[in-house]
């Protein structure tokens, strides 16, 4: 599940667009000038415009059709000043006649590539706004209020280029309480992406139809052993998730089942706790289980945050080998509202990697029961 993609600070943003008309008409000037000036030093003009045929091809990758013909005639009007009225220049007239028409022949073909990009990027647009509004439509953003907590996130991809990745989670609201779901697919790739979804669509159903967490938590293994028999049939590698699955009702309490995922993390008045819950296997290899799913609790009284998370912040690496001190780094940002510290703890995470980078999807949510919220 994806939430709003959180902006860290110190992301390089790739500038979008094309160049304003006044950049563009600058650089080219600049260009022409350099081009005539020297050349007129060197007494070879004739060689040195070749450079000018160099104008087209960088505006085709960067500008708009009708700023790259503009530049493919400006150069060809240059060019043939040079080339026919410049007689002092050097060169045979054969080698004047060929620079003019090669410049012609490259401002034609950078005009057409110029339009094949575009085209290219529109189409790469299209897709992704599809693919956004399908991930709005099946994919809640956050931050979410139920009657019994706020959610707040931030979800970070290995890939920057993709809008899903392998983590996920969902928050639902049933007669019996809040219900989360935090957890991570093994492996990568679209067959990964798969079984994230079907593991979601499994939670949205039985969340609202099992009375017992342990139901729940058999109807999601039901839903990943379902994918890895179609996964098994089509070729693919079968994935097990790791999951965390909570509920909180209306005590000041929370019952979890851990199928091999990270344990929670309770923060309450500047200080950081992680509660002790049974510890079974990860979704889809349940049949190798000894027993089955147990289920845990703990307290959650008003005014305290819950700190869910996958593996890809306990196992952020700085460059050195040394793992992120996930317990320390709460510690000292236990004091901002909840809302804030997803995105510090992510901020941080980034610092402390440095150029090691990310090197893997990254979700934190914070799950927060207000001092007064009303009953259910």
């Amino acid at each position: 599940m994806l939430l709003t993609r959180h902006t860290p600070s110190g992301r390089d943003v790739a500038p979008g667009g094309p160049p304003s008309s006044g950049r563009l008409l600058i650089s080219v000037a600049a260009v022409t000038v350099l081009v005539v000036v020297v050349g007129g030093l060197a007494h070879s003009l004739v060689w040195l415009i070749g450079f000018m045929v160099f104008l087209p091809a960088a505006s085709s990758a960067l500008c708009t059709v009708r700023q790259t013909i503009a530049v493919c005639v400006w150069t060809t009007l240059v060019v043939a000043g040079i080339a026919l009225v410049w007689v002092d220049g050097g060169g045979s007239p054969l080698d004047r006649v060929l620079v003019l028409v090669l410049t012609g022949c490259l401002g034609t073909a950078s005009v057409y590539a110029c339009h094949r990009r575009i085209a290219r990027e529109n189409e790469m647009l299209r897709l992704r706004s599809v693919a956004g509004a399908m991930q709005r439509q099946f994919l809640r953003p956050f931050p979410l209020l139920t009657a019994d907590v706020l959610v707040n996130g931030v979800y970070e991809p290995l890939h920057e280029d993709r809008l899903v990745g392998g983590d996920v989670y969902d928050v639902v609201e049933s007669p019996w309480g809040t219900r989360i779901l935090i957890g991570d697919v093994q492996g990568k790739g679209l067959a990964a992406v798969g079984a994230a979804f079907a593991v979601i669509g499994a939670f949205r159903t039985a969340a609202r139809r099992e009375a017992g967490l342990t139901a729940v938590v058999a109807a999601l293994d039901a839903a990943v052993t379902g994918q890895n028999l179609y996964a098994e049939r089509a070729g693919e590698d079968e994935r097990f998730v790791t999951a965390l699955v909570v509920t909180i009702g209306g005590p000041d309490e929370v019952q979890a089942v851990n199928c091999g995922h990270l344990p929670p993390h309770l923060l309450r008045a500047g200080s950081v706790t992680s509660p002790s819950l049974p510890t079974g296997v990860p979704l889809g290899l349940t049949a190798l289980a000894d027993e089955p799913a147990r289920v845990g609790s703990f307290p959650f009284p008003p005014g305290t945050t819950l700190v869910l998370s996958t593996d890809g912040l306990m196992e952020a690496r700085a460059a050195d080998g040394t793992f992120y001190p996930v317990d320390e780094r709460l510690e000292r940002l236990a004091d901002l509202a909840p809302d804030k510290l997803p995105g510090a703890l992510y901020d941080d995470v980034r610092t402390f990697t440095g150029d090691h980078g990310q090197q893997d999807d990254i979700a934190v949510l914070t799950v927060h029961r207000p001092q007064h919220h009303p009953p259910r």
